[in-house]
């Protein structure tokens, strides 16, 4: 971890290697200027330290910044001659950028009641001990550690090289080791308890490390893993119990112990700085100690009660941030779409705008609708139900796939109205009693649904 080192600013830094992670160091150029993604070294931010940084991101860039689905933020519109400026100003506000591998935590690790164990524990163990491997493993710029503790607030659904979930056993807490995916989709390989779990992982990354350093989780190989950890073998009989899927970030959440958090979420992953300026004004005004960044492009506000929390929540509303659950815009992922990035060829914003009003049928929180502007998918690397991907002639239409897959059906840009109004009504017309539009349209089937799609 490092507090935000100079960078440089010629044009080599802005021009990185396929598949590195943008940063203060080595920013990436988008069709907006350059970006910047920033991990607190801590998890959490206070909101005098955040408004800093949205201060300094208009003045430095386009005053647009990001939660990305992963929960880390982001400064667009910055310029080669700039970045040093908006490097010092979050230096001079005190905060600390976390560097090296990404080692992930649910993001209220530590103060969510329904945790089976706190993760921080181990993830600063693990972190130190990275640090001093002498020389340093060379890894894939991408590669992600996630460290589970669990609670309403778990990151299962999010993708990972390496996942360590704590899971309870007949007398303890022990934590499953498990390569790439998703928790649902990764290998499980190992169950170890807190004193095995970061020389077990020291291990997988030093053979990752000799893979080379474009090696990700899912090109080990789960059997020669598991062997190699055999002291803490994973057993198929070991009772693992799958998780409630995990609360949407945007709401008035109150906790076990009584503590009240508002989580507020960035309409389309993205807010402007004068909208979250005001509202971490009124976060200061009205005591709030602690901010922490969130998957699923939003944040999570601490230190309020129940009331104050209620008036600021108010606030957020009138600034356009989503602040419910039900919110059907929580239920879109959506890139920088065009004018925003060079590969784009949708306005992704703008079409999600479209869907909230022309087919809020589909939009019950029982599924996610991709909204990508190229194949690349960078909001969503893994599948939805629904992915509208942009094409040169239009929109494409993928079910039940990722962006880069063949796609099931297609309209031009003049149809893509029609064609969510017959995706809508498709469910509404089809739907029984009490089912889900995700349980109505996987009943219906993709050529149903492609086929409602291309009468727009």
């Amino acid at each position: 971890m490092t507090s935000c080192a100079t960078p440089r600013s010629d044009g080599a830094d802005a021009s990185m290697r396929r598949g590195a992670c943008p940063s203060l160091a080595k920013p990436m150029q988008t069709g907006d200027g350059l970006l910047v993604r920033l991990r607190p070294a801590t998890g959490r931010l206070t909101p005098a330290e955040l408004r800093a940084l949205a201060v300094a991101a208009e003045q430095f860039g386009n005053g647009i910044l990001e939660v990305t689905a992963r929960g880390n933020l982001q400064v667009r519109g910055l310029t080669a001659a700039n970045v040093d400026g908006l490097a010092s100003a979050i230096g001079e506000a005190g905060i600390v950028v976390a560097d090296g591998v990404a080692i992930e935590m649910p993001p209220l690790a530590g103060i969510d009641t329904d945790e089976i164990a706190d993760p921080r524990p181990l993830a600063l163990a693990l972190r130190e001990a990275i640090a001093a491997l002498d020389p340093p493993l060379k890894l894939a710029p991408k590669l992600s550690i996630i460290i589970d503790g669990g609670g309403r607030f778990h990151l299962d659904n999010i993708v990972a090289d390496l996942r360590l979930k704590a899971v309870k056993t007949d007398d303890d807490v022990a934590w499953l080791l498990s390569l790439g995916g998703t928790a649902g989709t990764a290998q499980p390989v190992a169950l170890l308890d807190g004193h095995e779990a970061v020389s077990g992982l020291l291990a997988v990354l030093r053979r990752l490390a000799a893979m080379g350093d474009a090696a990700r989780g899912r090109d080990l190989d789960a059997a020669v893993v598991e062997n190699e950890l055999a002291g803490g073998a994973y057993s198929p009989a070991t009772s693992i119990l799958a998780m409630e899927p995990a609360v949407p970030v945007a709401g008035l959440h109150t906790l076990a112990d009584g503590a009240t958090v508002l989580g507020v979420g960035f309409a389309y992953a993205q807010a402007d700085a004068a909208s979250l300026t005001a509202l971490l004004h009124k976060a200061e005004e009205l005591g709030a100690a602690e901010i922490r960044l969130a998957p699923g492009h939003g944040l999570f506000v601490l230190g309020l009660d129940h009331e104050t929390a209620a008036i600021m929540q108010g606030l957020a509303f009138s600034l356009g941030f989503r602040i419910a659950p039900d919110d059907p815009r929580n239920h879109i992922a959506t890139c920088a779409g065009t004018g925003a990035c060079a590969s784009a060829l949708m306005e992704t914003k703008a079409v999600a705008r479209v869907m909230v009003d022309a087919a809020p049928e589909l939009l019950d929180g029982s599924l996610t609708v991709h909204l990508s502007g190229c194949p690349k998918g960078c909001a969503r690397p893994s599948s939805a139900e629904l992915t509208l991907v942009g094409a040169p002639s239009g929109y494409a239409l993928v079910v039940n796939g990722t962006a880069s897959v063949a796609p099931s059906a297609y309209t031009d840009a003049n149809g893509i109205k029609s064609a969510f109004a017959h995706l809508g009504a498709l469910v509404k017309e089809n739907k029984d009693a009490g089912e889900s539009a995700r349980s109505c349209l996987t009943r219906l089937g993709a050529a149903r649904i492609a086929a409602a799609f291309e009468q727009g």
